[in-house]
């Protein structure tokens, strides 16, 4: 059994860990707190705004904004791909970036296994855990824009939409993709890969036609002047919303993390006392026995 001394040293380093997780937990559940609303509120408006757009989208060729939906390669295997993953800048927050990673990485080796080895994919980082990573692997990254996460705001998003807006319709690259964590509750994140342009066009089945039919919509002032107005900044929007999205998932996750890790941190701390307490007794019972000894001897 360890000595006194040892055990209450391991006892105070766990306090003083329990201390710092505790303390993590709380400024994540503020934090999540106050973006939860920000993105519970936001969704409807963003979701809504994308179906018109997705319902729109068969305008978009005819309108000045048609550029934002059609991919400029015939050979998908020529497209010139801009791949940008979405995480945190700090760690302790669970599998939250480790599951970005990876879909990262799998992306890279089965969806755009093709483009890459030919040298047209470039890898954009949102998050210095990602980026540490994946240069530590050796791959080649065009940048980062892991500031975004430091201060989230629209208006700070939205130059990084207007720039990932021109690279596309300058036909810099033909497909930008997101991967992130999408927010359902503070202990679930789903893992999303998602197309930001060109623009998807929603796919309405049979039946959905046969019973709905197709949606109509009354222009006004006109259509033209709607979509030049609507297609940026649903764009933009579409931005912020995963952005946003992955900061209210990562302190979700850190908050649970934090969470389990106090947990742990207290029931070790009972095992612990009962182990300094053990050796306490145990101490206190030689000293006695010793005592008696000697008093027997004299």
């Amino acid at each position: 059994m360890a000595n006194l001394k040892e055990v209450r040293t391991h006892i105070n380093s766990i306090n003083s860990t329990m201390q710092i997780t505790a303390a993590m937990k709380m400024v994540s559940a503020s934090k999540l707190r106050k973006s939860q609303s920000t993105i519970v509120a936001l969704r409807p408006y963003a979701s809504k705004l994308q179906e018109i757009m997705q319902h729109l989208s068969s305008s978009l060729q005819t309108s000045s904004e048609g550029v934002y939906s059609k991919i400029h390669k015939e050979n998908p295997e020529d497209e010139k791909i801009l791949l940008i993953p979405v995480a945190s800048n700090k760690g302790l927050c669970g599998v939250f970036n480790v599951n970005v990673l990876r879909e990262t990485l799998r992306a890279l080796d089965e969806d755009f296994k093709i483009q890459y080895e030919k040298g047209n994919v470039d890898i954009l980082c949102i998050s210095k855990k990602i980026e540490e990573t994946l240069t530590f692997k050796k791959y080649k990254l065009a940048g980062n824009e892991n500031d975004l996460l430091d201060n989230l705001s629209y208006e700070n998003s939205l130059s990084f939409a207007e720039r990932l807006m021109k690279d596309f319709a300058d036909e810099k690259y033909d497909r930008i993709v997101f991967i992130y964590n999408q927010f359902k509750n503070a202990g679930t994140q789903i893992l999303t890969k998602e197309q930001f342009l060109p623009i998807v066009g929603e796919e309405q089945t049979e039946e959905k036609k046969n019973t709905a039919g197709e949606i109509e919509y009354i222009f006004q002032p006109s259509k033209e002047e709607i979509l030049n107005s609507l297609i940026p900044n649903s764009l933009k929007l579409q931005i912020y919303k995963i952005l946003l999205d992955s900061f209210t998932s990562e302190h979700g996750a850190r908050m649970v993390a934090m969470t389990q890790a106090t947990d742990n941190a207290s029931e070790l701390l009972k095992d612990l006392n009962l182990s300094y307490n053990k050796a306490r007794q145990n101490s206190i019972t030689n000293e006695l026995i010793d005592i008696v000894s000697g008093a027997n001897a004299l």
